[in-house]
């Protein structure tokens, strides 16, 4: 396993944000986080990335303990994120938001030797494959929600990460967007990059997950595959319904 969480804890003051929490994530392959709203999986993820401290529990990548590591030491050693809330540079460019993200992995590239061309010409090839062409040159906060998301996983993918987390990434796109979006999401699980994804798109969750844990009132509730997680009594009562049961 490429990410392993074992029985995080998030306390804030008397109010359990996630109880005992274990999840993890493979290389190759796409993991869905998924749960009603306020189940506490943005608190989870931000765990997972370093921007919540633990009450209680660990993080493991790649073997190594990181649960103390912050943020920055996370991000080279191979772990990207998006947020729910567009965290985009709103004066820049669409261009040059991912051209950002491109100069300053640029600097860690030769420890991590994984090169993949100038600045430059990754961002040019990230927008392009994410379908960002028509917005390169507009300001970011003036493009469409759902356009502004693609520019987060481009910003993102220009890290060149081993696991993405991607929290509601599907929010604002058209249905054909949407369709397009998780056939990337399985070209990049397809080159052996992890992916965990949080989304309330069961459609896209069901079609693109090899794997879900499902979140409840901060505990898991339940681990295994799509059709598994679809078929608990326990999940359809809590999240997905009736609807999703076959």
């Amino acid at each position: 396993m490429l990410l392993q969480a074992h029985d995080v804890t998030v306390r804030f003051g008397g109010v359990t944000a996630v109880q005992n929490a274990s999840l993890d994530v493979s290389a190759g392959q796409i993991t869905g986080l998924i749960g009603p709203n306020g189940a506490g999986k943005t608190t989870f993820f931000n765990v997972l990335t370093g921007l919540q401290k633990p009450t209680d529990g660990s993080v493991y990548f790649d073997g190594e303990d990181i649960t103390g590591k912050p943020t920055h030491e996370r991000a080279r050693r191979g772990i990207a994120r998006t947020f729910q809330r567009l965290e985009a540079f709103g004066s820049l460019s669409v261009w040059e938001n991912v051209l950002v993200a491109a100069e300053i992995h640029r600097q860690h590239a030769q420890r991590i030797k994984r090169g993949t061309g100038s600045p430059s010409q990754v961002a040019e090839r990230l927008i392009e494959r994410v379908g960002l062409q028509r917005y390169a040159d507009r300001q970011a906060d003036t493009i469409p929600t759902g356009i502004a998301r693609l520019l987060e996983l481009a910003r993102a993918l220009a890290c060149d990460p081993r696991l993405l987390l991607l929290d509601e990434p599907s929010s604002g796109l058209s249905t054909t967007e949407t369709e397009d979006f998780g056939d990337l999401l399985e070209e990049l699980a397809d080159e052996g990059r992890a992916v965990l994804i949080v989304e309330h798109d069961m459609e896209l969750i069901m079609r693109v997950c090899d794997h879900l844990h499902v979140l409840d009132f901060g505990q898991v509730i339940a681990s295994g595959s799509p059709a598994e997680v679809r078929a608990s009594d326990r999940v359809q009562a809590a999240y997905l319904g009736q609807s999703y049961a076959q």
